[in-house]
């Protein structure tokens, strides 16, 4: 991973009258929902973060052209060069263009009352969903959690106040959820993960003593025959897994890898083969309890910091800070990427497959998620187009939801999206035992 920089792209927040001060945490439930936007607040014409356009010298629309045109996207090994730049051409010929029609997910409401922080411009998983009333979003060293029935936000894991952490406190850099369990990383190494079932005490290790060991990503897992799992990736370029099904976290596999590891996940059903990206072009096929590499997936030209699996496990996304989204068939690991996927503005630093598998969500680091059908080959997407840093995103569980956490001094907050009505049914009905990659062009 490169050094820590702080990048925040200029947003409206920066330049209109600040309309709340997302650092108090005395204002009220009725003032944080009086400056939400909902679903028929939108239609009829409210911005859909509460941004007062009206107030400022610009319309969306030229503002949006303003962010396309300044954006300078973050990169660590392309070279300013005419090779660099004909490798570019080169990849970006390479993306198809979808089609920009799909409306699956539709606007349900934004909450300003949920805030996000991200204190790592690179890493962007600190959103996750256990179902559609159980929403976990880090602000600052502690991770809330949200209701959106209720309405009601709650301090779940409080990383301040620990003892021997640098200042106190664990600077939380990524977060996962899943399997019961609530687990977030730290800038000098840390694990912390507690039950988010039961009364089971937190648990906290340091997984590395090195100085530049930051946890950079954390996958929840069942792994097969026994309870839950969780993958460290760390800087020190080492992927550990640890037995959770109790308290006393028990590491059980260490594998190194050549670079330092930015995210890691295992394929679903309870396979032991595990992808992993990082500080390298090429992304890694791995088995996590012998450490044998089974492949290197290569075609990114930069460092990725995002994988994701099909829920059936054929398919691997990753992303990547060359402004790319590669999906791969894992069963043929010799052709290359099936599709190549293009960002708007900026690298992709974030990827879901939806649990029934009918989209693929890839988040940019600031103002556009693009979801992309999958089974059409990934040649029709729906752009979600929004302004400020983008957090981290989930789907629940049951694919209904679609959720978005937007970094911003002004415009923090979280949004939800909810599947269509007319696809409901079908998508559940039939999307869960689709072959995935059937219809994709190889």
């Amino acid at each position: 991973m490169a050094e820590v920089l702080p990048r925040r792209p200029a947003t409206p927040g920066d330049i209109a009258e600040r309309d709340i001060d997302t650092d108090d945490e005395e204002s009220s439930e009725d003032e944080d929902q009086e400056l939400d936007t909902t679903a028929e607040q939108h239609a009829e014409g409210k911005d859909l973060q509460g941004i007062p356009w009206e107030r400022l010298h610009f319309t969306r629309d030229q503002y949006r052209e303003t962010r396309l045109g300044s954006y300078n996207n973050y990169t660590n090994l392309e070279q300013q060069t005419a090779e660099g730049q004909r490798q570019l051409d080169k990849l970006f010929a390479e993306c198809g263009e979808p089609t920009r029609t799909g409306l699956w997910y539709h606007f349900h409401r934004n909450s300003r009352a949920v805030h996000a922080t991200v204190v790592h411009f690179q890493l962007r998983n600190l959103v996750w969903a256990t179902s559609s009333h159980d929403v976990y979003v880090m602000l600052d060293s502690a991770i809330n959690h949200w209701n959106p029935l209720s309405r009601k936000l709650t301090r779940v894991m409080n990383l301040q106040g620990q003892v021997g952490a640098p200042g106190g406190k664990v600077q939380v850099s990524t977060m996962a959820a899943g399997c019961g369990l609530l687990a977030a990383g730290g800038f000098t190494g840390e694990l912390a993960v507690q039950s988010t079932t039961s009364n089971r005490p937190m648990s906290i290790v340091k997984v590395t003593e090195n100085e530049n060991g930051i946890t950079n990503g954390i996958d929840i897992f069942q792994a097969r025959g026994s309870g839950p799992h969780i993958v460290a990736s760390n800087n020190d370029a080492v992927l550990r897994v640890y037995d959770a099904s109790t308290a006393a976290l028990k590491c059980v596999s260490q594998v190194e890898c050549p670079w330092a590891i930015n995210f890691a996940a295992v394929q679903p059903g309870g396979s032991c083969l595990t992808a992993a990206v990082g500080d390298a072009p090429e992304a890694r096929l791995l088995d996590w309890r012998t450490g044998k590499k089974v492949a290197d997936l290569v075609g990114h030209f930069d460092y990725s910091f995002a994988a994701a699996w099909h829920p059936e496990g054929n398919l691997l996304a990753t992303g990547n800070q060359d402004m790319t989204a590669r999906v791969w068939d894992v069963r043929n690991t010799g052709v290359g990427s099936l599709a190549v996927l293009k960002g708007r503005m900026g690298a992709v630093r974030s990827l879901r497959f939806s649990p029934s598998g009918a989209h693929l969500a890839a988040a940019e680091p600031a103002d556009f998620l693009t979801l992309y059908d999958v089974a059409g080959g990934f040649q029709e997407a729906q752009e979600i187009n929004l302004f400020g840093e983008i957090a981290g995103t989930a789907f629940s569980p049951d694919g209904e939801r679609l959720f978005i956490a937007i970094a911003d001094l002004t415009y923090s907050s979280l949004l939800e999206y909810h599947l269509s009505e007319k696809l409901r049914g079908r998508l559940h009905g039939a999307c869960g035992t689709a072959h995935p990659g059937a219809s994709i062009p190889s």
